[in-house]
């Protein structure tokens, strides 16, 4: 299959690092020009600067999911800018685990407001694009969304929330052919599981996942690469892609 994306737009949230950046940098080596969108404006530019001098073409804008507004603002920022989006990437998100009881309820609030209630926003303002360019939004969801496990309570609902939004918003559009695609990693190394505030949470974490071969950001980058590049009338709906060594 030729992953040739030429004219189409992509716009890609968390783009600042991790799976964001890689697949900002993907979509763009194949022909797309990208949006890249995030809090860390100076993150930012880096990754910009390698889109660029890689000869193509791409606009970062600062972008805080949890604020609805902002989310509007993006995506108009890529219409003005590039014509219309033919690809979004819900991929900011936050990890922060911990057990329920006597947990830091400022984690649960950040990691609803950015993992669903984030993504949610930036579909809803990009949609009538994407049925516009009969295109696609991709959810960077998470082995997470399909088993939950302790310690994980909170993260876990999100991604499941994520996924359950996902497939009644496939319901939704697929008759007007906007391809929904949910993308389910494992553990990828990534700054991820640096905010995790816990510390018995941040150490189980870390101690699981570097007892095995963990996916690279590129790994996951070229997940959703394949998923987008399809034709127009093939669906990839969902994608699962762990570390062959990761048993959970």
């Amino acid at each position: 299959m030729t992953e040739n994306l030429e004219g189409k737009v992509a716009l890609v949230t968390g783009a600042s690092s991790g799976i964001g950046a890689a697949t900002a940098v993907a979509l763009a080596g194949a022909g797309a020009a990208v949006v890249v969108g995030a809090r860390r404006v100076d993150r930012l530019r880096e990754v910009a600067e390698r889109i660029t001098g890689a000869g193509g073409r791409v606009l970062a804008v600062e972008l805080d999911v949890t604020d609805e507004a902002s989310g509007e603002a993006s995506v108009a920022r890529a219409v003005a800018e590039f014509g219309g989006v033919d690809v979004l990437v819900n991929n900011a998100g936050v990890m922060l685990l911990g057990p329920v009881e006597g947990a830091d309820t400022t984690d649960w609030t950040r990691m609803v407001s950015t993992n669903l209630l984030g993504a949610m926003f930036l579909t809803r303002a990009a949609l009538p694009h994407l049925v516009a360019r009969k295109g696609a939004v991709v959810q960077v969801s998470s082995t997470a969304g399909r088993l939950a496990r302790a310690g994980g309570a909170v993260y876990a609902a999100t991604k499941f929330g994520l996924n359950a939004f996902s497939e009644a918003l496939r319901l939704e559009v697929s008759g007007r052919g906007v391809r929904v695609v949910v993308v389910e990693p494992g553990v990828v190394e990534t700054e991820l599981r640096e905010h995790i505030t816990d510390a018995g949470a941040k150490e189980a974490i870390e101690r699981a996942a570097n007892a095995i071969r963990q996916l690279t950001a590129e790994d996951v980058a070229r997940a959703v690469l394949y998923a987008v590049a399809q034709p127009e009338h093939v669906a990839v709906n969902e994608i699962l892609v762990r570390p062959v060594d990761q048993a959970w």
